[in-house]
């Protein structure tokens, strides 16, 4: 049956700081834990009951160690996670403003997850595949990104749907123009981008969503089949080549915002499995009922998630769905 979720990409800590509201030297004290955007994606999914799979490569070190026992406990298959000698497992320090509100500072020069190789990626990864996501932080100039081709190709032939979701990180790019490149050659071998209203000038140099749309449309009827646009509070829209659909944003009191997009992109995916549209050409052809249902239901997991601090801790498992979003 094809109903895993595979994520291909970084797995790292996230070390979170006690205080909100104030710069990396006031804070006294950070907490590890596991993140990444892939394997928060992953973890969202398993949250929910879905199975996922995560394809990466940890260094054979304590935080390495840490993040395979932790995903695992979170029920994602971390059967086909490799581990190095080679390189440390990658480390993200994390300031919060009051708002929630975050910057990084990264410790990847290189990291394990740079250096997974095409070779790891294996056909055998996809027979059960639902839906294959990725991001651009594992697209720079290293073996990630041939492996990332691998996985896409290999999940395009399986019948997949294939998730894209920039999650620009500027920061871990000598040249921002490369990474703009590299995000717009990628973007065609997508059937879902999700895109951030922060992002949206960067990649497709428009500040409005409807002239973008003109310039992403033209990826239309190929592979691409639907562009999720998020605007944090202000909710999000859904559009396909058919028609469209928007989700008012939730007001809580956000602690921290780490991670909120991945469980966005992963509680969407998560809702597209239960509606038991599994393919690209269903995707293409979602009601507006339907599409608005999926982004309901994401922009509530977010609502709850950004109420705890940390990425995979913070996501609600179903059963917490269940209650308002002010619940936690």
């Amino acid at each position: 049956m094809n109903d895993t979720l595979i994520a291909i990409g970084e797995a790292l800590i996230d070390f979170i700081p006690d205080k909100t509201g104030c710069s990396f030297d006031k804070v006294e004290a950070f907490s590890p834990k596991p993140g990444g955007a892939p394997a928060n994606v992953c973890g969202a999914f398993a949250k929910l009951g879905g199975k996922s799979r995560l394809l990466t490569q940890l260094g054979n070190d304590p935080f390495g160690h840490k993040i395979l026992h932790e995903l695992e406990e979170c029920g994602i298959d971390v059967s086909c996670i490799s581990l190095t000698d080679e390189a440390n497992t990658a480390l993200a320090f994390v300031s919060l403003g009051a708002d929630g509100g975050r910057t990084f500072s990264f410790y990847r020069k290189p990291s394990a997850d740079m250096l997974y190789s095409p070779d790891k990626v294996k056909a055998e990864h996809f027979e059960d595949a639902y839906a294959l996501h990725f991001c651009s932080v594992g697209l720079g100039r290293f073996p990630m990104r041939e492996a990332h081709r691998t996985a896409i190709e290999l999940a395009h032939k399986s019948g997949a749907i294939i998730s894209f979701d920039p999650n620009l990180r500027f920061q871990l790019w000598d040249d921002r123009e490369d990474l703009r490149r590299t995000v717009n050659e990628f973007i065609p071998l997508a059937n879902i981008l999700k895109i951030s209203d922060e992002e949206l000038e960067f990649i497709t140099g428009e500040t409005d969503i409807n002239k973008a749309l003109v310039k992403l449309r033209k990826h239309f009827g190929k592979r691409l089949c639907m562009v999720l646009y998020t605007c944090g509070s202000g909710g999000a829209y859904a559009f396909t080549g058919n028609g469209s659909a928007f989700s008012e944003g939730l007001k809580v009191n956000a602690v921290d915002t780490t991670g909120a997009g991945d469980g966005f992109i992963g509680a969407f995916l998560w809702k597209l499995k239960e509606f038991d549209l599994k393919t690209p050409d269903a995707v293409d052809w979602m009601t507006e009922d339907e599409m608005k249902q999926c982004l309901d239901f994401a922009n509530r997991f977010c609502a709850k998630s950004v109420q705890r601090r940390g990425a995979i801790a913070s996501y609600p498992t179903l059963d917490e769905m269940k209650t308002a979003p002010q619940d936690v």
